[in-house]
C-alpha cells in the first residue's frame, strides 16, 4: 500500500513537471510571449510566435493566440472562437508606413473584388495607425477577433474606436502573416507552430 502510495506522488509530481513544462512562456528576441493569454472570458493559447525581417533588420515579433492548436492557415482561419495577434516593435517605425504595408499585405492576400469590399476598413485601420505618428522599440499593438464584436484593435494598451465587424476584415488582416504571399515566410511557419 505504501509503494502504490509513493508511485501515486511520483506521478503526480511528474504531472506537475510536465504541465509546468508545457506552461513556459516563448522569448523571441528578448521579448516574452506567455502560454495564454485571457481574451474576455476566453483562455486563448500560444500558437507559435517569430521575427518578422526585413532584409536583414528584424522589425517586430508576433505572437498567434487561438483557442486550440492549429497548423495550417486554413485550420486557423476555420476556428470560430476569439484569436489574438500580439506585435511588439523591435525598431522605431513610422506608423502611417506600418498602416501602408499591412494594407498591401491585405491587398496582396486577397483577389480585387474581395480586398474592394473591405477598403473602408482598410482606410479606417491605416487612419488608427497615421494617427500614432511613431511606433518605438517595444511598443505594443494587438489585433484581436472577438464573436459576437468584430476585430478590436489595441495600441499600447488602448482599444482604438470602434470593432471592425465583418469577420472577413480579421481573416484578411492574418492574411499578411498566414496567406500565400505572407510578410515573412519564417515568420508564417512560426506562428504556425513548425519548428525553425
Amino acid at each position: 500500500m505504501k509503494f502504490l502510495h509513493q508511485c501515486a506522488v511520483v506521478a503526480g509530481a511528474c504531472l506537475l513537471v510536465a504541465a509546468s513544462a508545457t506552461a513556459q512562456p516563448v522569448t523571441v528576441a528578448d521579448v516574452k510571449y506567455e502560454d495564454t493569454a485571457q481574451l474576455n472570458a476566453s483562455t486563448l493559447h500560444l500558437n507559435g510566435a517569430g521575427v518578422r525581417y526585413k532584409a536583414v533588420f528584424k522589425v517586430y515579433t508576433a505572437g498567434l493566440y487561438l483557442e486550440k492548436k492549429a497548423t495550417t492557415p486554413a485550420e486557423v482561419m476555420a476556428l470560430k472562437g476569439p484569436k489574438r495577434i500580439s506585435i511588439t516593435m523591435l525598431r522605431e517605425i513610422d506608423s502611417s508606413e506600418l498602416g501602408k504595408l499591412f494594407s498591401r499585405g491585405m491587398e496582396d492576400n486577397l483577389d480585387k473584388a474581395a480586398f474592394s469590399k473591405l477598403i473602408p476598413g482598410v482606410l479606417r485601420m491605416s487612419q488608427i495607425f497615421s494617427d500614432h505618428k511613431k511606433l518605438q522599440a517595444g511598443d505594443q499593438f494587438m489585433v484581436d477577433w472577438i464573436p459576437g464584436t468584430g476585430t478590436v484593435i489595441t495600441v499600447k494598451g488602448k482599444p482604438q474606436g470602434e470593432p471592425f465587424k465583418e469577420p472577413e476584415f480579421f481573416n484578411a488582416l492574418l492574411g499578411i502573416w498566414l496567406g500565400n504571399v505572407p510578410a515573412d515566410w519564417k515568420l508564417k511557419d512560426a506562428l504556425l507552430g513548425k519548428p525553425a
